[in-house]
């Protein structure tokens, strides 16, 4: 800040000072093709009555409904990730300190709210990040009652079990992603690296990044987890534009170097260019223009590829799980930013973009993009997921900062012309 002080001022004045805006904007053009078959149902949420915030509304009054109202607050949210069940009833965590809820569970059929609860230590319901989904329809989520652990919910008992690494073992931490390798096994973020967790016996093994977390340029923290076909883990360390990667057969360890953004680069002045590299307190939330910013990602379990949602350099990064050789696949628009990246059983990439009230699809076979606008502003979503349910592809994601629960399915051309044939 201080280094850009100046420049930051100029720009602040002539963007949103007294006179006119030098800020032209452009409305977004009509979603067409897929896009315009998208179908979204959402679920309000209690605000949470222990933010602090004195007020005694059940809802948001601003649920992102009315676009001239601006971007909603997040005080008071609930929800932080998201998933859905079987019966296709939605799920979420709570990572906000509150009495009550800990998972959400949302009917879809009536739209009722239910809170399950792990006791913390001083009273408070145990504040929940992440969360997954098992081939046997288990939920997988952090909970820190004290500690951070890894927790199971059975959604037909509603019975959740909590599992705390030994103590000469890092606890989960980061911001902490979950995910389910193709042989079962439970991945999770640790502050400095991933924990894998064997369902069956009930044992962890930890991996370390090979970048410590305390380090020369900054802080090394774990943030995204995904765990491969062949029951590989891999884990981004966001500020150092690093991916690690575990195996859990050979026990070896090693790391993927994302490329630097050589746009952001060419466009610095050489004073500019000596003040970032010597910059020394890189974190997530304070990177150099370069930085790719890799964040929450997704494994293909039908094919040998990560893929990699990076935050501030705007791209996906393709990564060959067997190899290691990395592709960056920029976005159709430098402005988005993505934040977790799930894959379907298509090989197709799915991305939400936490700050633009979108997500977008791209099918790597045809190289194409597909954009979703979500029907309500300023959402700030963190999570998505996937699922197929009775024929049907689901799309499910947390709405942050309005307080809901959202779930996507897309029309088929058939479906379409089926009701266009009704109407008529």
């Amino acid at each position: 800040m201080e280094h850009n002080q100046k420049q930051l001022a100029t720009y602040l004045a002539r963007a949103r000072g007294p006179g006119e805006s030098s800020m032209k904007f452009v409305p977004r053009p009509r979603p067409t093709g897929e896009a315009a078959r998208a179908v979204w149902t959402l679920y309000d949420l209690q605000i949470n009555p222990d933010a602090g915030i004195g007020t005694q509304v059940k809802y948001n009054p601003n649920d992102g409904t009315d676009w001239s109202l601006g971007t909603t607050s997040k005080l008071g949210q609930l929800p932080h990730d998201g998933n859905i069940d079987a019966e296709g009833n939605l799920y979420f965590t709570s990572n906000n300190p509150n009495k009550l809820v800990t998972i959400g569970k949302v009917d879809a059929k009536t739209g009722e709210v239910k809170f399950l609860k792990v006791n913390r230590a001083d009273g408070l319901a145990a504040n929940a990040h992440g969360i997954t989904r098992d081939a046997e329809g288990n939920f997988w989520f952090d909970v820190n009652p004290g500690r951070r652990s890894l927790g199971k919910l059975d959604p037909k008992t509603e019975k959740i079990t909590v599992y705390q690494t030994p103590q000469n073992m890092s606890p989960l931490g980061g911001a902490v992603t979950l995910d389910v390798d193709g042989k079962g096994f439970i991945w999770a973020s640790a502050p400095d690296g991933a924990v894998r967790f064997d369902p069956k016996a009930e044992k962890f093994a930890d991996f370390k990044s090979k970048t410590p977390y305390q380090n020369p340029k900054g802080t090394g923290m774990t943030y995204g987890a995904a765990g491969d076909r062949d029951g590989v883990g891999w884990w981004a360390q966001m500020a150092m534009d690093t991916i690690g990667r575990g195996d859990p057969v050979t026990g070896a360890i090693t790391e993927v170097k994302l490329p630097a953004v050589k746009e952001a680069i060419d466009q610095l002045k050489p004073e500019d260019l000596a003040f970032y590299e010597n910059f020394n307190e890189l974190s997530f939330n304070t990177p150099v223009p370069w930085s790719q910013g890799p964040r929450r990602m997704g494994t293909d379990k039908n094919a040998d590829v990560l893929w990699v949602g990076n935050s501030w350099g705007a791209s996906l990064a393709r990564i060959n799980t067997k190899t290691g050789d990395t592709t960056i696949v920029p976005f159709p628009d430098k402005t988005m930013q993505p934040y977790h990246i799930a894959v379907d059983n298509n090989h197709n990439v799915w991305g939400n973009l936490w700050t633009s009230d979108q997500i977008v699809k791209f099918d790597p076979t045809a190289n194409k993009w597909t954009t979703f606008e979500l029907p309500v502003r300023g959402t700030e979503i963190r999570h998505i997921s996937l699922a197929d349910i009775g024929g049907k592809s689901y799309v499910v994601v947390p709405v942050y900062r309005s307080s809901q629960m959202a779930k996507m399915t897309v029309r088929s051309e058939a479906e379409l012309a089926e009701l266009k044939a009704k109407v008529q």
